[in-house]
């Protein structure tokens, strides 16, 4: 078991690293959820039924200690949160009107995809990565950036030209 481990160590540590790096751009943080991540995998290794590809499986503890670590920070009130709360509470009802329309209009354009392309966008935006992606569907890591890439490049084009954003 000893040796299991040691190779999913040395095989996988720098992707699960650089993938957490990718969702929080902090690498003492990183390291240390992937540290919780591999603490995990020592723990549940006899669950692991191979039903997937062991990459999947560390990808998907990596996103569980991901969001256990963001769900645990919201819970932290922070001075500079509050001042951002008074702040957008103190939007008017024009800009509070706007912003619900925005995200309504998103949603929209999004629900008009194809099923695959909605899918894609929002396991990207639930933090999949594109690997994961790939492997769901059926298609390279390549395929499920461009899929992602278009998507959101023709909802802004949409957004743009109905005059919702003025980048």
């Amino acid at each position: 078991m000893r040796e299991i481990l040691e190779k999913l160590f040395t095989n996988y540590y720098k992707d699960v690293f650089t993938y957490l790096y990718s969702l929080s751009h902090d690498a003492p943080l990183s390291e240390d959820l992937t540290a919780e991540v591999f603490l995990e995998v020592v723990k549940s290794i006899t669950t692991f039924r191979g039903e997937s590809d062991i990459k999947t499986w560390l990808f998907a503890i990596a996103r569980h200690k991901w969001f256990s670590h963001l769900r645990q920070k919201n819970r932290q009130v922070k001075t500079e949160d509050l001042l951002g709360f008074q702040e957008s509470a103190g939007q008017t009802i024009d800009e509070s009107y706007q912003s619900r329309a925005l995200a309504e209009k998103i949603r929209a354009l999004l629900d008009a995809e194809p099923e695959r392309t909605r899918d894609i966008v929002l396991m990207r935006i639930e933090g999949f990565s594109f690997y994961e992606i790939g492997l769901k569907y059926g298609i390279s890591e390549s395929s499920a950036r461009v899929i992602d890439f278009r998507a959101k490049a023709k909802i802004r084009k949409q957004l743009k030209e109905e005059g919702f954003v003025n980048e």
